[in-house]
């Protein structure tokens, strides 16, 4: 059977994948396992180089994640995941348009995010706090002069991911509406990366599942950061995968 294989972020760099051929197609025997995919993949790498590659990877088998155990099946597209840095949607702007209220709005966009009419947009009547979170880009990351930030994302499954977890924080903490917003390639110093609004009757549940909103979206939705400073550039260090999503354990960012 013959699988296709999208490495993301760093794993894009190692394994040779380029931005106009990103797809890599791989024949692996009926039956086989991720695990037997990944041991595919660990001979081709150099000597030395494979834990190092693969390590602390998550992997996704048609846009939801997989273990190691999960059977493929022909044709099916197997994501690798490095830790991400922090929905079909491959269009410039990609908005959720599945949605069945206004209650859970999440996008991903190429353009600039207007986060004062966002925020005026999310508010209500029946809302008496509105909580934000409006992370920008900054001019230094671990003692070096930041030039710009390049964003990439697995879009179907990012977009996914972060509907689900609109969900789950109504359900979680009783808010009315949330509103999530995540840019995609190139971004300036001092324009917002992600944005997350939440609206609620009370200040508690907002804050809190504000917090957890942008705690969650850093550590399971495929998206990835990629840092240019003045000396160099690197793919950012991502969180690890909590334990259920993680497939091994390895180490963190290379230079380019």
């Amino acid at each position: 059977m013959r699988v296709q294989v999208i490495p993301f972020g760093v794993l894009k760099d190692w394994l040779g994948a380029s931005a106009t051929t990103p797809v890599m197609s791989m024949e692996l025997p009926d039956g086989a396992s991720v695990a037997v995919l990944l041991e595919r993949l660990r001979d081709t790498l150099p000597p030395g180089a494979a834990a190092e590659i693969l390590g602390s990877i998550a992997v996704s088998v048609n846009a939801e994640y997989a273990q190691a155990a999960h059977i493929l099946h022909d044709g099916d597209e197997v994501g690798l995941l490095p830790p991400v840095s922090g929905g079909t949607a491959r269009t410039a702007n990609a908005l959720d348009e599945s949605r069945e209220d206004e209650s859970i709005l999440v996008a991903l966009t190429r353009d600039r995010i207007d986060a004062e009419s966002t925020v005026t947009g999310a508010k209500s009547g029946e809302d008496g706090a509105v909580v934000v979170f409006d992370g920008i880009v900054r001019n230094h990351t671990r003692g070096r002069r930041t030039l710009h930030l390049d964003y990439e994302a697995y879009e179907e499954m990012a977009l996914r991911q972060m509907r689900e977890l609109g969900l789950m924080a109504r359900e979680r903490f009783g808010v009315r509406q949330v509103t999530m917003l995540h840019r995609l390639g190139r971004l300036e110093i001092g324009e917002t990366s992600v944005l997350i609004v939440v609206a609620s009757a009370h200040r508690t549940a907002a804050f809190e599942a504000c917090r957890w909103l942008i705690d969650t979206l850093k550590q399971t939705v495929p998206i990835w950061k990629k840092e240019t400073f003045a000396d160099g550039a690197v793919w950012a260090p991502g969180e690890p995968f909590p334990k259920e999503i993680a497939i091994e354990s390895g180490e963190g960012p290379h230079e380019t």
